[in-house]
């Protein structure tokens, strides 16, 4: 059986305000060759009109492959089907205890499990502020089940002169987490 000879990422993007961050990663991704499998939360669509003039059939476009929050039987909620990992970008809270929980009630919660089951990476970047005690459990739980919890913090270090390398910065350190470098990270450098 022939597996595909570019790398595959899954992509989640959940309601939470900052659907930026999976605009711009599926951009990234492309520009890396990097095969990418999108799904997105019934929230994320709402929020996407809140904060973007890209459409949910224009975001869809921009992956390699789209799948329905309802499509359980899809490839990616299945571990055999092989992956570097996958972003939630960004992850809501809820999303994030679903995970914690491991009670997923959707496509995308479900992929994240079979990243954590299957050893492989998954990084969630969550949005939320400030922070209560559950919230702080439910990161400690995917923490413990092998997630990695990444708030997209700035790096104002790299000093971002617009949004989106602001974006791109935090994005490209996320693809550091996943092996693949992206020309838009601007490295630590005291000179």
């Amino acid at each position: 059986m022939a597996t595909s000879a570019r790398p595959r990422l899954v992509v989640g993007i959940s309601g939470a305000s900052g659907s930026i961050y999976g605009l711009r990663l599926l951009a990234m991704l492309r520009q890396l060759d990097v095969e990418s499998h999108l799904v997105l939360s019934n929230s994320a669509q709402v929020t996407l009109g809140h904060e973007s003039d890209v459409g949910v059939d224009e975001l869809r476009a921009m992956a390699d492959h789209s799948y329905a929050q309802a499509d359980i039987g899809a490839s990616i909620a299945s571990g055999s089907f092989r992956t570097l990992g996958m972003v939630v970008a960004p992850c809501s809270i809820r999303t994030l205890s679903e995970i914690a929980t491991g009670v997923t009630s959707s496509l995308l919660t479900r992929a994240a499990d079979v990243a954590l089951k299957e050893r492989r990476r998954l990084v969630l970047m969550v949005r939320e502020t400030p922070l209560h005690l559950g919230h702080l459990r439910s990161m400690a739980a995917v923490t413990e089940a092998g997630a990695i919890v990444y708030p997209p913090v700035p790096a104002f270090y790299a000093r971002p002169a617009t949004l989106e390398e602001m974006v791109d910065q935090t994005l490209g350190r996320v693809l550091d987490l996943f092996g693949l470098e992206s020309p838009s990270v601007r490295r630590w450098d005291p000179r």
